[in-house]
């Protein structure tokens, strides 16, 4: 557990590519070494070795900036800067999910850097270095990152704890690290992964190889030159798209403007259903043969040169047919195509024009949409802004900046397409890292026939995520309690701790209530949980909320679990605790539970129990209790994330 009032650091600062690009020449030995510490040592030497430069090579942002930004942490040994402190929370959350990412889609070797002809191996080493290679293998990947952090870059213990936080390593995880780091040497030498050794492959093997090349390439040459020779005249230049493959009647129905379904403007009013598969086509390009021959042609064959980005969970292969256009059109000087197959969202953007520049392709799966959450998505995103195209049952948009409390709406401009002016929020822009922020703008948007407008969030993403309150099983539109509103505005500016997986809603249950020792008031604790599209990956938070002098004060994230039921509607109970200084400068364990818990027990440097569903027990600062609590049915619960 960890104290809310620990210190930060105010001076964290986006980083632009130049700078990142900068750092990463200068630090590159670093950075790989970082890496091949921490991946898993089950990869093989070679392999371990060239996934680790891969990591390092693919750190950089796809643009000119990215939303993600190093977590403030104090000056360490070596003056590093902000581009490397970026390049090195993008290495390390690479790495620890390197065995996820494996069981997810194994990279093929010919994806990894390669010398043709040769195997690349650091070289054997001393006994302590093998010795110690040994022991690394052993620990968790979280224990191997803590231990490298402290021996590349010499960080502290609260420095690495506070960098494996920030890569997503979970408070009980780290605490864990951090002592198995500990515990081994500090003095052996460190395999180099960039100074290698060069051995010959299997010789006959590659001549084998060869010999199949060459038959396998003439027999293709043959087909694509038969193909070449069949293919249609009028289909006009595909931009960014790679040469055509193969020959298929559906495939080809994909690549037809002409065969874009086209819903008329009415019909989500005779519908009866409400979302994507309703939507018009709207915007001034939706007559451009050319621009929709473009965005079809790069969705089912993106070059080298296009920036694809997906969910997770969501494929990025071709349309099986025709697809639904929603949208064509310019929006914040970018021309934009949105696309909809009926499970996915397209979005193809490319410069007005279509005179070269970067083109970028992005997919999020949106199956089982309803009212809400197919009420808007993002168009347009750029200069720190996001736009978002509405659909055709919304009649009021505006902007709430979820840090103030009051609530109120400020009136937000719409074109006659359903496209809105910009609103900047703060996973759009770089006002700075989560848990700190100086405004956050959400989408208040009322369909026809509703009376209190719902509230969607930017968290990255094509579709923003729908926020709403109350217990699991009952969310609800949290726009008109002024209480969940104070909430929110200490919570908001940890909102992009929850972003990336193909969020669909967070969902602010406030659990429990509980008076504080030395007259402290009275503490609040939340369970905010995103749920995803696809279903799985979902993540779950836990808020401490003490009085506070300004509204908006960011609360103390206590717990946190990934791809766990806990408060959600098939395991609502939720169970935290935090070390808490009271206004007399005292310490205390302070723990709440949910409803149907009747009694909580704390073991460990502080031990005790109590009957009911809070506690608070004297503390010293920075000790390490488990917590676990008695359900009403005998079971057992113990603390989010454990």
């Amino acid at each position: 557990m960890t104290s809310p009032d620990a210190p930060t650091d105010a001076t964290a600062e986006p980083v632009g590519l130049d700078r990142a690009e900068a750092a990463l020449v200068e630090h590159y030995p670093r950075l790989v070494r970082l890496a091949y510490l921490v991946l898993p040592h089950t990869l093989g030497r070679q392999r371990r070795v060239l996934t680790a430069h891969t990591i390092a090579q693919r750190a950089l942002p796809r643009g000119s900036s990215d939303r993600d930004t190093p977590p403030a942490l104090p000056a360490q040994r070596g003056g590093t800067d902000a581009g490397y402190d970026y390049l090195r929370l993008r290495v390390l959350r690479a790495a620890l999910d390197a065995p996820r990412a494996r069981r997810r889609l194994p990279r093929p070797p010919w994806a990894l850097p390669q010398v043709v002809g040769l195997r690349l191996l650091p070289g054997a080493g001393e006994p302590e270095e093998v010795a110690l290679d040994q022991r690394l293998a052993e620990l968790a990947p979280a224990g191997r990152a803590a231990y490298a952090l402290r021996r590349v870059d010499g960080l502290d213990e609260q420095a690495v704890r506070r960098l494996l936080a920030a890569a997503g390593v979970g408070e009980a995880e780290s605490a864990a690290a951090t002592d198995e780091a500990a515990g081994l040497a500090a003095s052996a030498e460190l395999a180099d992964p960039c100074s290698l050794q060069a051995r010959p492959t299997d010789l006959l093997r590659r001549r084998r190889l060869l010999r199949r090349a060459l038959v396998g390439g003439a027999a293709l040459a043959l087909v694509v030159a038969g193909g070449l020779t069949l293919l249609p005249d009028g289909w006009g230049p595909d931009g960014a798209a790679a040469p055509s493959y193969s020959r298929n009647e559906a495939a080809e129905a994909a690549l037809d403007p002409q065969a874009l379904r086209r819903i008329p403007a009415d019909t989500w009013q005779r519908s009866a259903r409400l979302d994507f598969s309703v939507w018009p086509a709207r915007g001034g390009a939706v007559d451009d043969t050319g621009l929709l021959r473009r965005a079809l042609a790069v969705w089912a064959r993106p070059g080298e040169d296009v920036v694809v980005s997906a969910t997770p969970g969501t494929q990025t292969g071709p349309a099986p047919g025709p697809a639904q256009l929603l949208y064509a059109g310019e929006a914040g000087g970018t021309s934009v195509v949105l696309l909809h197959d009926g499970l996915r969202l397209v979005r193809y953007a490319e410069r007005p024009g279509a005179d070269g520049g970067q083109v970028a392709l992005d997919f999020a799966r949106v199956d089982g949409a309803d009212l809400v959450s197919s009420a808007a998505v993002v168009v347009g995103r750029g200069d720190g802004n996001v736009r978002y195209l509405l659909a055709p049952w919304i009649t009021e948009a505006g902007a709430v900046d979820l840090l103030d409390p009051s609530g109120t709406t400020e009136e937000l401009a719409v074109d006659e397409d359903g496209v809105t002016g910009a609103l900047r929020t703060v996973s759009a822009g770089s006002e700075g890292q989560p848990g700190r922020c100086a405004s956050f703008a959400a989408l208040a948007v009322t369909p026809r026939g509703v009376a209190d407008p719902y509230l969607l969030a930017d968290l990255g993403e094509l579709a923003p995520a729908a926020l709403t309150g109350g217990a699991p099983g009952e969310p609800g539109n949290w726009t008109g309690s002024a209480a969940a509103r104070a909430q929110w505005a200490r919570m908001a500016c940890q909102l992009p701790l929850v972003g990336g997986a193909g969020v669909r809603s967070v969902n602010a249950w406030h659990f429990a209530e509980q008076s504080l020792p030395d007259d402290g008031g009275t503490a609040d604790w939340v369970c905010l949980r995103a749920d995803t599209w696809r279903g799985t990956g979902s993540r779950s938070l836990a808020f401490f909320m003490p009085p506070a002098e300004r509204a908006a004060e960011p609360a103390s994230v206590t717990a946190s679990a990934e791809d766990s039921a806990s408060c959600g509607e098939r395991q609502p109970d939720v169970l935290s605790g935090v070390l808490w200084n009271s206004p007399t400068g005292d310490w205390y364990l302070v723990a709440a539970a949910s409803e149907g818990v009747s009694e909580i027990v704390a073991d460990g440097a502080v031990s005790g129990e109590t009957t009911g569903r809070t506690l608070a027990l004297p503390a010293e600062e920075g000790a390490r209790t488990d917590l676990t609590a008695r359900l009403a049915n005998g079971d057992e619960l113990r603390m989010l994330g454990q």
